[in-house]
This record gives structure tokens, sequence and C-alpha cells, in this order.
């Protein structure tokens, strides 16, 4: 060990080594204007590390980006003073910032940059629908639009986020394209109503449905309504529904009405025959009468029944055949109850003038006679010489006399009288009639009305 003389010498050397190490060593925070101080991964790093020869700025560091420096006169050294750095941004970012930085005599770069995500316009979201994206709206996120449902998506589904801060595609719509739907009651076959041609049929108005829109109950009929009386055949039924979108739905069905029939009937030979409804349908009445001097024999009315037979025997229309033997006036009037009218006429004699041209004039009129269902009978001569004649009938003179005391008909005088189908006596005439003059009185009678319209249906006229 050396002696204490010499500590001294050797600590002094040794202190002022210390003391210069101590002066080389870099402050913890830095000096004024080195540029040494935290900083976020986005912005300018600046290196702890000091180089011994290079003690001006620290190394740039630029997250998501690239820097290129030139050192001044081409040193080696690229944060020397006066170094310049260009700063690029890498795909899909943006530079914020001077795109170049020069290393300044205050030891801090002339500006500080940072390199962002590029991002997109907010994309608007669709009515009816939406989107989701991988990552928002900056660069490289993928949207995926979609639509609710009952609605269509018009445009592209996916669009990028591209490195020009533009979506890759046009904003997508979501449309409703899908026609409601609607159903409609199925065929409708219905038989027609006892003596008629018609059917009421009823339903329940349908709805459409969308799934867009719901319900919708705003619907378009064509044809006839619910509760109408439908006719004989096939209907068909419509209804017709539109939603928002103005799509449309349509359903369809039939209405089918049959009716039941027994047959169409003929009028008898000198007879008519007056129906309801259509005349051979279910239900239907036919009533069957004869011409003037014919008696109805049969059914007078026939019905179609629900077994599609008529009721009763067919009718026919026999020549009338009047008893003359009968022993009292009102027993020969009674055969011709409801079925004919009487003209009754009387004289005294055979030679009486008025009763020549009276007859003579009825003979000539005789299609006007019958089609007015009127028997011409003769009273003519006085008692016990008296003749009743009816057609080719004669009748005894009791049984005449009786006729003329029970209509009170004058025994010494020309004179006629009309008598109804319901033995009323309705005019009395003491001279000529014209035909024509006795036609219009018939005429005016109710049950003729009845009777004209019968024949204008069957045709049957006389030729002036």
């Amino acid at each position: 060990m050396g002696s204490p003389a010499l500590r001294p010498a050797l600590l002094l050397p040794a202190l002022l080594l210390l003391l210069l190490l101590l002066l080389r060593v870099p402050p913890s925070r830095g000096f004024p204007g080195s540029g040494d101080s935290p900083l976020e991964d986005d912005e300018v790093g600046y290196s702890h590390t000091r180089y011994e020869d290079t003690p001006w700025c620290s190394p740039i560091k630029v997250k998501y980006g690239d820097v290129y420096c030139r050192a001044p006169q081409g040193g080696y050294y690229k944060t020397a003073l006066g170094t310049r750095c260009d700063i690029r941004c890498r795909k899909g970012y943006e530079l914020h910032g001077s795109s170049q930085l020069i290393c300044q005599s205050n030891r801090r770069w002339s500006d500080k940059v940072i390199c962002k995500q590029k991002r997109c316009p907010t994309l608007a979201m669709p009515a009816n629908g939406g989107f989701k994206c991988v990552d928002g709206a900056y660069f490289n996120s993928r949207c995926e639009y979609y639509c609710s449902p009952g609605y269509t998506l018009k445009g592209e589904r996916t669009v990028t986020c591209m490195d020009n801060k533009a979506w890759s595609g046009q904003p997508a719509s979501c449309v409703d394209v899908e026609p409601p739907r609607i159903k409609c009651p199925s065929v409708k076959e219905r038989i027609a109503e006892p003596n008629k041609l018609t059917v009421r049929v009823s339903w329940e108005t349908p709805e459409g449905r969308d799934t867009a829109d719901g319900i919708l109950t705003d619907v378009i009929l064509k044809g006839l309504p619910p509760g109408s009386n439908f006719p004989e055949g096939d209907h068909k039924i419509q209804y017709t529904v539109y939603d928002r979108a103005e799509n449309k739905g349509i359903c369809k069905f039939r209405v089918k009405v049959r009716v039941r029939r027994c047959g169409k009937l003929n009028a008898p030979e000198n007879g008519y025959m007056k129906c309801s409804s259509d005349g051979d349908n279910y239900g239907a009445t036919c009533e069957f009468s004869c011409v003037g001097g014919y008696e109805l024999q049969g059914s007078p009315a026939r019905v179609c029944q629900s077994n599609l037979a008529w009721s009763g025997t067919e009718p026919t229309c026999a020549a009338m055949n009047v008893n003359v033997g009968v022993r009292t006036a009102a027993a020969l009037l009674d055969q011709f109850y409801e079925k004919r009218r009487l003209l009754i006429v009387s004289t005294p004699t055979a030679r009486n003038l008025l009763y020549r041209l009276q007859l003579g004039m009825l003979q000539q009129a005789q299609c006007g006679l019958d089609l007015r269902h009127i028997t011409v009978v003769e009273l003519v001569g006085v008692f016990p010489t008296l003749i009743g004649r009816i057609g080719a009938k004669i009748m005894p003179p009791a049984l005449a006399l009786q006729l003329r005391l029970l209509l009170r008909i004058p025994l010494y005088s020309f004179s006629m009288v009309l008598v109804d189908k319901h033995g009323m006596d309705k005019e009395r005439y003491v001279s000529l009639v014209m035909p024509a003059a006795l036609f219009n009185l018939i005429d005016t009678f109710p049950l003729r009305k009845e009777e004209m319209v019968l024949q204008a249906e069957m045709g049957q006229t006389c030729a002036t």
C-alpha cells in the first residue's frame, strides 16, 4: 500500500475524471430546445439516445408513416443540424403537418406531424333499412346494407371506404317491390231460391296483407258486392289491393248460381198458360185456362216441386158441353159461371126485323164474340111456342120461359141482356146495338182486361 502522503495526489485526478463524466451524461428531462419530451405514438418520436457527435435533433419516428432524411453536405448522420426529412404516410393515412421537417438550431424539428387514418363521409341511413360496418367510416372499412322485411335492396349491397376518402359505390336504398297478398273466398255454388231465379250470396270482404305495410283494408271490388242477389250463371269476382309503393295484389273467385228446373210446360190446345218466375224453375206456378166455348179438364194450376216434378195432372181444354136438360134456369146459368159471358137475345117472333138484323150483325162478328168469351142465347116466340137455343142445342119451352122470368126479359118485345161471367146483369138493350159498341163495353170489365193481356201474349186477335 502507498503512503498517506500520496493519497491526495491520487484522488484528485479521479475526481476530475468523475466530474467530466457527470457533465457528459444527459439530464433526465432534457435541456431547453432539445425536443426531448414524451409524445404519443401518433406524433413525431424523438429518441432519448444521444450520439456523442450529434448534439442537435433526435431521430424521427412517425407512426403509420415513412421518414426519408438527407444530412447536409451528404453527412452520415441523419439528425445533424440542417438535416431535411420528408414525411410520407402509408396508404389509407393522411399527413397532418408539414411534409418536410428541418432540424433547427434549437435542437427541435421545424414541425410536429402525425399520420391519421383517412375517413370517408358518414353513410346516410337508408329508409326502411340500415347498414353494418367493420370499422366505421375509416379507410378500408367495409359496410354492408340491409333492408327491413318486405323491402328489397336497390344498389350495391357492400361498399368500402377507399384511399380517396370516397365510398366504392353509390348509397343503396330500400324499396318495396313485393306485392301485397290478398286471399279471396273459395268458389261459391248456390241454388236459386224457390220461385226465383236469383239467390243472395254473402262473404267477408278480404283484406290485403303486406310485409312492409301490414294489413290493407282499402280494397277495390270488380263485380257484384257481397249480399247481392246473383242471377243464374257464372259470375267473376275480383279484388285488387295496392300498398303504399303502388305494388298491386289481385285475387279472384267465382259465384256459380244454378236454377233447378222441372222442364217447360205448354199451354193446352184452345187454352192459355200463365206462369210465375221463369215458368219452369223450382217453386214456379203455372195456371191454365181455356178459350171461350171450352172447359178446362185436369189441374188448373201446377207447381214445380223440389223433386223437379210438376204437381197435379196435365190440363186439357175440351169443347164446352152445355146441358139443356136441367130443370131450372139457375142451373143452366151455373154452367157458365166464371167461364162465359151471355148475350141473351129475346124476340116474340122470328119475323121481328130488329131480331133478324141484330142476329146478322152478331154472326159477322163471331170472332169478336169468341175472343170475349160470349155465348149467344136465343129466346124466340111466346110460351107455349117459345123456343130456346144455344148454338145447335134446343132447350125445352119451360126452361126458356124460366130464363125470361128469372132475368125479367119482356115477353112481347125485342130486347137483349148482357150477363157477365159472375152471372151479373151488366147491360140491357131494346134496340139494335153495333158489335163494336158491345165489345167496347165488355173490354172495360176488370176480368176482361186480364184476358186481353193473356190473349196478347198468345197472339190471339181478330183480323180487321
